[in-house]
């Protein structure tokens, strides 16, 4: 065998590899997202207090999560869309002036073919002149001849680039519209659902307000909450999660990949907003403490990502609304709830810093904030020491 042909099939050998590790990894994720699923049905199913006033709102609230992402998609698309049909009509005034240039140029040639028509190469032979000279002329008019073909060929050419660059501008301007008329449709869909959230809020706005002091149900809450974290962590244990959510693979333009235990003390929060509830203190409606800070803030603002991570939950769940749940490898996890809208879904992988959701009031809650927990091998860590000093 060659040098050559070992070469080749070392890399035919790699590509192979290398598509299959990436249907591995697309099977296994595939995978998780179908057991988070089948277990956070499996929680609703067992929950015993599924009448609770918040449940009503399950519906709205995830509906309302999953309209906002898809504008916000749409909108991305859109740009996108924009982008490459201002590239088209950029290439399409390139090609018009081309063809203006190639046109005068072709017109310059066959002027000057024309004047010379009157003295035919066979004439010159006949001359009675240098044979020097009527080489030199008969070279040049070939050139001429060749150049008016190959002109002609070029002209015909971007005459052909120019219609096929009309035509995929057109088919970008017809891809706007619709995608402007789905967007349209899309925010119709999301004042019917934001209507029907504000409608709900006002027949159980008593009954929640009772709910948020019941510890029973925040114990609930809780519970349900820790055990979703449990089963996370659980599954992500196994081999083939774990391929899947490697610590050392994440990206993070911030801290460089650095394992997420070294990333005590230089963490920013995740929304801006005034620390209304601190770790371990004592919520205002129980004795119950809290396990995470509750961050008051306007709805619609961003929330980002503290680290680098992937998504491992996002949902609705009671007690905490549209929950996302981040995971950072060897073990850590970051919780942001009461979320209007989860723009990330399982699986996406995140750098620290991107925006993850909106804002809201989600599950119940009275204020407009975010509930933001750190988990570790899913027992709660108080924030605090993570964040950077200010």
């Amino acid at each position: 065998m060659t040098l050559r042909q070992i070469v080749l099939a070392f890399f035919v050998v790699a590509l192979t590899s290398a598509s299959t590790t990436y249907a591995d990894q697309q099977q296994a994720l595939e995978n998780l997202r179908k057991r988070i699923s089948q277990m956070q049905q499996a929680m609703e199913k067992t929950s015993e207090s599924r009448s609770e006033a918040g449940d009503a709102l399950r519906q709205s609230e995830r509906a309302i999560s999953t309209s906002n992402r898809k504008l916000k998609e749409l909108s991305t698309r859109q740009h996108s869309a924009n982008q490459r049909l201002s590239t088209l009509k950029s290439r399409e005034n390139d090609l018009r002036s081309g063809i203006r240039d190639q046109q005068k140029l072709l017109e310059a040639l066959l002027v000057r073919q024309y004047q010379e028509s009157g003295r035919p190469s066979l004439g010159l032979l006949l001359q009675a002149r240098d044979p020097n000279q009527i080489n030199r002329e008969l070279t040049y008019y070939q050139f001429i001849s060749r150049d008016r073909a190959a002109w002609l060929q070029k002209l015909r050419e971007t005459l052909a680039e120019l219609k096929q660059t009309r035509a995929a501008a057109q088919a970008q301007t017809a891809e706007l519209k619709s995608l402007r008329e789905e967007e349209t449709a899309q925010k119709q869909q999301l004042q019917a659902e934001q209507q029907a959230r504000r409608s709900v809020l006002g027949k159980l706005s008593k009954q929640l307000q009772q709910q948020r002091r019941e510890i029973s149900r925040l114990r609930r809450d809780e519970d349900r909450l820790s055990q979703l974290v449990e089963k996370l962590t659980a599954m992500l244990e196994k081999p083939k999660s774990r391929s899947l959510f490697r610590n050392d693979e994440l990206p993070d333009s911030k801290f460089d990949g650095k394992p997420f235990g070294n990333l005590r003390g230089k963490l920013a929060l995740p929304v801006r907003g005034d620390i209304t509830n601190r770790f371990g203190s004592a919520r205002p409606e129980s004795n119950l403490p809290w396990k995470g800070l509750f961050l008051k803030a306007a709805a619609g603002q961003s929330v980002k990502a503290i680290a680098a991570g992937r998504v491992v939950f996002a949902d609705w769940l009671r007690g905490f609304g549209n929950l996302l749940i981040l995971d950072h490898g060897d073990g850590y996890m970051s919780l942001y709830g009461n979320n209007e809208t989860l723009y990330k879904q399982v699986g996406d992988e995140l750098h620290g810093g991107d925006t993850l959701a909106t804002v809201g009031n989600s599950g119940g809650n009275e204020n407009s904030g975010l509930y933001f927990e750190l988990r570790h091998k899913s027992k709660p860590l108080d924030p605090m020491p993570w964040l950077a000093s200010k």
